[in-house]
């Protein structure tokens, strides 16, 4: 047998909850070692978009906002969901200007990753926005939200002092800073 082959045999799978939102499955397993158990997978409804705008100053903007499921203020990039068969950069255009207002002439796809592979199938795609202008923004009626500007390398100072912890805006910021090391960007 392959060691990258599927070790888990799934016995029965149960719908537990859906909403328009999310999916939760529990699964009757087999699991690597042989042993019976069960398993939740939650299953997103739309692909997670972010955009992390960066100025020919080298600022960049962030959204504040009280974050439900965490209990906690958070600040992160701009991002949101987008539907599947949508090509994600335009759902990150949408999430840019929607929260800060910002319009961005060119995007560079940085990051692609799975935000939590041990619970849910969320996936998410980041770009790198740059050649900015300025319109007027539109929250959604969920998002109380407020907007930094600030030199990047002050939110890339915020993450390493453990003050942005959203997966999202942690690997874009880090992203950009390598790609701004090595010169990729200016």
């Amino acid at each position: 047998m392959n060691e990258y082959n599927n070790p888990w045999k799934v016995l029965a799978e149960k719908k537990i909850y859906e909403n328009p939102w999310i999916k939760l499955n529990e699964y009757d397993v087999i699991n690597p070692s042989g042993g019976k158990g069960i398993y939740g997978k939650v299953f997103f409804k739309s692909i997670a978009t972010g955009a992390l705008p960066l100025d020919e100053d080298l600022n960049t903007y962030l959204v504040g906002q009280y974050r439900f499921t965490i209990d906690q203020y958070s600040w992160e990039i701009p991002e949101g969901g987008g539907k599947f068969g949508v090509d994600p950069v335009e759902s990150a255009q949408r999430e840019l200007l929607e929260e800060t207002g910002l319009v961005a002439a060119e995007w560079t796809k940085i990051v692609e990753m799975h935000l939590s592979n041990s619970v849910t199938d969320e996936y998410a795609v980041i770009y790198l926005a740059r050649k900015l202008s300025q319109h007027m923004a539109s929250p959604e009626e969920t998002e109380q939200l407020i907007i930094k500007k600030l030199p990047f390398e002050e939110a890339y100072q915020m993450v390493e002092r453990g003050e942005i912890t959203d997966s999202m805006s942690v690997a874009a910021i880090l992203k950009v800073k390598m790609m701004l090391l090595d010169g990729r960007i200016s």
